[in-house]
């Protein structure tokens, strides 16, 4: 399959895993365990500096799910950039999942931090930094059971 064919059901699979994410954040957020989700934190921190001035709260909210899919989308497509065996689709949730891992690791350990928006996850105290863990392990599971079926067409 041609790069940009991946990149593509890679970005599709992208889209499809934030909708599960999204979903698994309401359940969790009903439950009373989640608050705010990274790309509200990153608003947060924009408007903490004074970069979102004159805003509405609507922008702003606009603004967060809009970062949301998109970082969504990008992963895909990155992952389907790594991915290039075909395998069934317990291995391609494992690997999505490995690779939703990844991507946590990689934003909560450099450039969250680094913006601000908060503090490494060696140095949190509290068990809710398992969360975003989780989050990205559904979503790279979705994008892999995604993505293999994308493929497939």
């Amino acid at each position: 399959m041609d790069l940009a064919r991946r990149t593509m059901h890679g970005a599709l699979g992208g889209v499809g895993g934030t909708l599960v994410l999204t979903a698994l954040r309401k359940t969790l957020a009903r439950a009373g365990l989640v608050h705010t989700t990274a790309p509200e934190q990153v608003v947060a921190r924009l408007e903490e500096i004074g970069a979102l001035e004159g805003l509405s709260p609507v922008a702003k909210r606009a603004l967060a799910v809009s970062a949301h899919l998109a970082y969504g989308v990008g992963s895909g497509a990155a992952f389907a950039l790594l991915r290039r065996d075909r395998g069934d689709a317990k291995t391609e949730a494992a690997v999505g999942s490995a690779l939703g891992v990844l991507a946590w690791g990689v934003g909560w350990s450099s450039w969250l931090p680094l913006l601000g928006v908060h503090s490494p996850p060696w140095t949190q105290q509290t068990p809710k930094v398992l969360l975003p863990v989780l989050d990205h392990a559904v979503f790279g599971a979705a994008w892999g059971l995604l993505y293999r079926s994308l493929r497939q067409v």
